[in-house]
């Protein structure tokens, strides 16, 4: 079986932005009325035209079996409006990825986005975290470290603020992914320096502190493979021990991993080759940042199952990171899984 344990829903029908539009308009303008959730109307049959022409047909062809799908990352948007506008944004995404779970309840599970606001106690996320796993049976929640959108002002994530949600994290068993959303700071380009900065810093912040000192069951899934962090891993290391940490194996690598959206051979074969087998989760973040496809393969840059297939890893070694380790990583996804896999799809020869 191949989970994805990376997707969006980049493909939402316009309704949804034109939605979006109109709250963002009310905020700047008194005089433009502020939508109420009733008024967005998105039939089960929008939902599946937006999926079965996209994110599933793309499935289908590269083999992948089931993706963990939250909403989009970049329309997540944490800056705009008080926390009461992400509220409600939050609710009305995260209902969105719910209902295409139940559409295609074997090809997709929900994680949640929360409504996070710069300077908002993150404990007003829990909530929402909690009716997303209750009501929705959500296995994952994207984590924002910089609701302010590329401005840096809130805590790290070892701060004490952020300890409500990592109760209720471990209270639940469910990771997060550290995600940031769109930047509204022009010297970072929200995909291409934004999202891997924010890698970067919730590693390096990481291990700076000793969170997982009180928290030893959190997981955290670094995406985008990391950001810099595996390419540098070396000084990473060697900043660890100058601040007198555990080795990072120790330190981090019970409870951080990444994912495979790395989109050329040679950075997948680098994060093979640095970081352990155990601490790596297939996902592809198709239909995302980079969608087009690479003049120098005639495959999409996104299709990263093609890379593994490419890497030489043994089939055990294939089998856990397209499987075993998400399975590891997001039990109530393994729970609603269950025995279903044991034969894995075809990849790409």
């Amino acid at each position: 079986m191949i989970i994805d344990i990376h997707g969006h829903y980049t493909t939402a029908p316009p309704a949804l932005a034109a939605w979006r539009q109109q709250q963002t308009a009310s905020l700047e303008d008194p005089s433009v009325p502020a939508p109420h959730p009733a008024d967005l109307r998105i039939s089960d049959d929008d939902l599946r035209k937006s999926i079965t022409a996209n994110q599933l047909r793309q499935m289908d062809e590269r083999g992948i079996d089931l993706t963990v799908f939250s909403p989009r990352a970049s329309f997540m948007a944490h800056h705009i409006g008080s926390f009461e506008t992400s509220a409600q944004w939050a609710a009305i995404c995260n209902e969105l990825c719910y209902r295409v779970s139940t559409l295609f309840p074997d090809r997709f599970a929900t994680a949640a986005m929360l409504p996070q606001s710069p300077g908002a106690d993150p404990a007003t996320s829990v909530p929402e975290l909690v009716r997303c796993v209750e009501e929705y049976g959500a296995v994952a929640v994207n984590l924002n470290p910089d609701p302010s959108g590329g401005l840096w002002n809130a805590p790290p994530l070892t701060d004490r603020s952020w300890y409500p949600i990592y109760e209720k994290l471990t209270e639940y068993d469910v990771p997060a992914m550290i995600h940031v959303s769109t930047s509204v700071n022009p010297a970072f380009h929200t995909t291409g320096s934004h999202y891997l900065n924010a890698d970067t810093t919730a590693v390096m912040q990481l291990i700076q502190g000793d969170l997982f000192a009180d928290f030893p069951t959190l997981r955290f899934v670094i995406p985008h493979g990391g950001g810099a962090a595996p390419y540098h891993w070396g000084r990473l290391r060697g900043l660890a021990m100058a601040m007198g940490k555990p080795p990072l194996e120790e330190h981090l690598l019970s409870n951080v991993f990444f994912d495979t959206c790395v989109y050329h051979q040679p950075g997948i074969d680098l994060l093979l080759e640095v970081i352990p087998t155990k601490n790596i989760l297939f996902a592809s973040e198709m239909i995302g940042a980079v969608r087009d496809i690479d003049p120098c393969t005639g495959f999409h840059f996104d299709d990263t199952l093609r890379y593994l297939a490419a890497a030489g890893l043994t089939i055990e070694e294939l089998d856990d990171i397209q499987e075993h380790n998400a399975r590891a990583v997001y039990p109530r996804l393994d729970a609603r899984l269950g025995s279903r896999g044991g034969e894995r799809s075809s990849t790409h020869a």
